[in-house]
């Protein structure tokens, strides 16, 4: 990967720092340890990302399933087209 742009920025009295000409409206930031800070492109919502409490959700419900452990089917004949 190569450096497409390289600057010195300054920190504000408001602690905020500007990024010019930047590409995206939104960024993920990542900090470490040692001052490196790290700006990814993002979206406001990950788009596809399914939360890891839906996706325990969806696999104890598959293992309930699986054992048997299901509900009587629901009629949604009531929502079907006339």
């Amino acid at each position: 990967m190569s450096i497409e742009k390289e600057y010195d920025a300054r920190i504000d009295k408001k602690k905020r720092l500007t990024i010019r000409g930047a590409r995206y409206s939104n960024y993920h930031v990542c900090e470490y340890e040692n001052g490196t800070v790290v700006l990814e492109p993002r979206e406001l919502v990950p788009p596809f990302e399914v939360s890891k409490h839906t996706l325990e959700m969806m696999d104890s419900a598959m293992m309930n399933f699986k054992n048997g452990k299901a509900s009587a089917p629901v009629d949604l004949s009531a929502f079907s087209e006339k």
